[in-house]
């Protein structure tokens, strides 16, 4: 909207860019940095430039109390606890005298809420072999 003070391309080291420009319809065309290209008024205002910060998630955190103080300000997602590590009143993947899950790690697709943890609805498994692992180790090098 005009006068909104700005809320497309906000986090780092994103930019958006002005496709096309329709002075008639006085609407312009952006393309976001998620690729999508979208109509908005001409009488919206931008930046010249690109967010400072870029290359942010590059570094890499080093230790826990970075991680938490990230994921603080985010959402309850750290730390994550396997669900083999749990007790089986916890997770349907605890308990047992080793760390293992016991029983096929797949589960299908009408299975109730609880049950439903590990790869679900799983088309396949495993490691890719033939021509699909050929296609992906050359994806993957080159």
């Amino acid at each position: 909207k005009v006068g909104d003070r700005g809320c497309l391309a906000r986090a780092s080291g994103d930019y958006a860019i002005i496709v096309a420009h329709n002075p008639d319809a006085n609407i312009t065309r952006i393309k976001l940095p998620s690729g999508a290209k979208k109509i908005i008024p001409s009488g919206c205002r931008g930046m010249v430039g690109q967010i400072a910060g870029g290359g942010r998630t590059e570094k890499p955190l080093l230790k826990a109390g970075t991680a938490y103080h990230k994921y603080k300000a985010k959402r309850n997602a750290w730390p994550k606890v396997r669900g083999v590590a749990m007790n089986p009143v916890e997770h349907p993947h605890g308990g047992g005298n080793h760390q293992h899950i016991g029983h096929a790690s797949t589960v299908r697709r009408d299975a109730p809420p609880g049950k439903k943890v590990g790869l679900i609805a799983a088309r396949r498994t495993g490691r890719l072999r033939g021509q699909k692992g050929l296609q992906a180790a050359k994806e993957k090098t080159g």
